[in-house]
């Protein structure tokens, strides 16, 4: 009876455990799956859409370094390739990640930024002044330290209203979080042709020189860079999988038939010419 006794004992405490336990695991589920669902969420609202054939309209109303409101459209004026990407300046990580990629992009293409393509970074807060761009500014030009890159980074503020219209025309949203009292965003930078069709995504902080001067000759229409430097880069095409540029056959089979014909022609000239040489110089002798 004594031993009946400790069973039945036993088995209450290991129900009352079980039923405490399980009442907890509940608990916690209920707060992780909101949880979960809340972060999936997130990232659902973080996805960059992206825009490829649209394009940026003009009209938003930027301030420049100097404190003076101009439409974005000045910034297409020179009809050079446009790096766009959108940070804020008191960003506490991933925004002076991005823009040390540029900036290391930057100092790596040979191409001078106000000679062959204009680079435009806006903040997307819109507490931010032309004060602290123009100190962003300064910043990153002594990091690049190239001849005349001040006259092609340039470094711009917007109102509410106008950094809604610049985010949602390149599809990249920003939002605030009271818990890490910053902007939450993705990591991209985006490249525009003159005219400011979206022509190019290149995805997180560092931008290989390759991609970055083939995405410039893309949103060029082939316009940019010397001839030779056109001919290497037409070799090359954007694959969506690796989000990186890399050697497309066709091409490199195209330009090296006809470096084939031009050897060829080389040498059937010259050989031409040889004989003729050849048979004029007979022709005297007789």
């Amino acid at each position: 009876m004594k031993v009946l006794k400790q069973h039945i004992t036993t088995l209450a405490a290991l129900a009352i455990i079980l039923l405490f336990t399980t009442d907890l695991l509940a608990q916690r589920s209920n707060r992780t799956i909101p949880q979960a669902e809340q972060n999936a969420d997130l990232l659902r609202q973080l996805e960059i859409q992206e825009q490829l054939g649209e394009y940026v309209p003009g009209d938003i109303m930027v301030t420049n370094e100097e404190g003076i409101e101009v439409p974005l459209s000045t910034y297409f004026e020179s009809g050079k390739p446009v790096l766009l990407n959108l940070i804020y300046f008191n960003c506490p990580s991933m925004c002076s990640l991005i823009l040390n990629g540029v900036a290391d992009a930057v100092d790596q293409v040979r191409w001078v930024p106000g000679s062959e393509y204009e680079v435009v970074t806006i903040s997307i807060d819109p507490d931010e002044d032309h004060l602290m761009a123009s100190n962003q500014k300064e910043t990153y030009i002594n990091r690049v330290n190239r001849d005349g890159i001040e006259n092609g980074w340039h470094f711009l503020t917007a109102d509410q209203e106008n950094i809604d219209r610049i985010t949602e025309a390149v599809g990249m949203p920003f939002v605030w979080s009271d818990e890490a009292q910053e902007f939450l965003h993705g990591s991209a930078i985006m490249f525009l042709s003159p005219e400011g069709k979206i022509t190019r995504y290149l995805y997180g902080v560092q931008y290989r020189e390759l991609d970055v001067r083939n995405a410039l000759f893309d949103a060029a229409g082939g316009r940019v860079g010397s001839t030779l430097e056109r001919i290497a880069l037409y070799c090359f095409t954007f694959d969506a999988e690796s989000g990186s540029y890399v050697p497309y056959a066709m091409n490199i089979m195209k330009v090296s038939g006809v470096v084939i014909l031009m050897g060829l022609g080389l040498f059937l000239g010259i050989f031409w010419l040889r004989e003729r040489n050849k048979k004029t110089s007979e022709i005297s002798f007789d």
